[in-house]
């Protein structure tokens, strides 16, 4: 597959913007800095940040066993996802295809881009349709997203499926693994190589605890990877996003043993939800959060509610009437969400 035919015409010409860090990288050595028009007091972040975060990239590279060549990152991963848009989909003319029940941005983002979106609903088992799929692509569908573990249905896809989309979709597959660690099925990093059309998302908002740093990272060849770099704003990750997403990885022990906690947390909430008598199905979940068919999912979303509990009603998504949808909260929170429902 030649990637370079699937990108849009202004894109395989487009020249970056340089910026005065892009030019002169360390900013950190002992010289005097007058190229950038910054203010010269020093408040710690008074001077720009490092435009390809470079330090954050070499982290990453080392516990991924990618190159950083082949990181993207960016103001979260809903803005991996519209550069996405941005270097493959010709507005008015290109479409996306998606598989609902799925995470809402990818709608958003096509509609934002003025995109074509084309729908292939999962199967009652929450699986794509594969043979379905691959019917319904043309030569203008560009990008197929694959959410595994899926948001809101909390399940991994066949790997055999997944593999089987990659060898027969036309244009890009982004898998968006914002779940990937708290789930059993190893990550599609390790098929990166052995895919050109190829693209992985992930996030530092889940297992890492940093949804409030808005840190999104795309894994790809090279090549993606260049071109992305090319059309990304100069400073889109700032110096502070930078420096906690640092000090964060740098503390694995830490995240693994968070993780391990949601785990077995969630364990207990399936085991404990299954008991509530108005919960009739608690769906498989390979994520921090779990997806249930309740009874009635407008009444009791307004009942928890009234009780101090917020979860998500999920009822208005394909193939998920009635379902509520709880994240993994500490012990604590999770025994109160169970208290409440059995006094429903």
């Amino acid at each position: 597959m030649n990637i370079e035919n699937l990108l849009r015409e202004n894109i395989k010409v487009i020249k970056a913007y340089s910026s005065a860090r892009d030019e002169y990288k360390d900013a950190s050595s002992d010289m005097v800095f007058i190229d950038a028009n910054e203010n010269p007091f020093q408040t710690n972040v008074n001077r720009y940040p490092d435009p390809q975060q470079s330090k954050v990239k070499q982290r990453l590279a080392d516990i991924k066993d990618v190159k950083a060549t082949q990181i993207l990152l960016g103001n979260g991963s809903d803005e991996v996802l519209d550069l996405l848009f941005r270097a493959f989909c010709e507005p008015k003319q290109d479409n996306v295809i998606t598989l609902p029940p799925t995470y809402g941005m990818y709608k958003v983002l096509a509609d934002l881009n003025a995109i074509e979106i084309k729908t292939v609903l999962l199967d009652e088992n929450f699986e794509p349709k594969v043979s379905e799929i691959i019917e319904n692509q043309n030569d203008n569908s560009k990008i197929l997203f694959l959410c595994s573990p899926n948001n809101p249905t909390a399940n991994s896809f066949s790997a055999n499926k997944v593999e089987q989309l990659l060898n027969e979709f036309k244009g890009i597959v982004v898998i968006d693994e914002a779940y990937i660690d708290f789930s059993n099925q190893e990550s599609w990093m390790s098929k990166l190589n052995d895919f050109p059309n190829l693209i992985i998302t992930q996030t530092l908002s889940k297992a890492y605890g940093l949804a409030g740093i808005r840190l999104g990272i795309c894994y790809a060849s090279e090549y993606i990877i260049s071109i992305l770099n090319k059309i990304k704003p100069p400073y889109n990750v700032n110096q502070l996003t930078q420096d906690k997403a640092l000090e964060r990885l740098t503390r694995l022990d830490e995240v693994n043993n968070e993780v391990d906690s949601i785990l077995k947390e969630r364990e207990d909430l399936i085991t404990k939800l299954s008991k509530i008598p108005f919960v009739e199905t608690v769906y498989p979940s390979d994520a921090n959060f779990v997806l249930a068919r309740v009874d009635d999912a407008k009444m009791r979303y307004s009942q928890l509610i009234d009780n101090g509990v917020v979860v998500r009603n999920r009822t208005t998504q394909p193939l998920c009437e009635n379902c509520l949808r709880f994240t993994i909260g500490t012990e604590e929170e999770n025994k109160t969400l169970i208290t409440i429902l059995n006094q429903l």
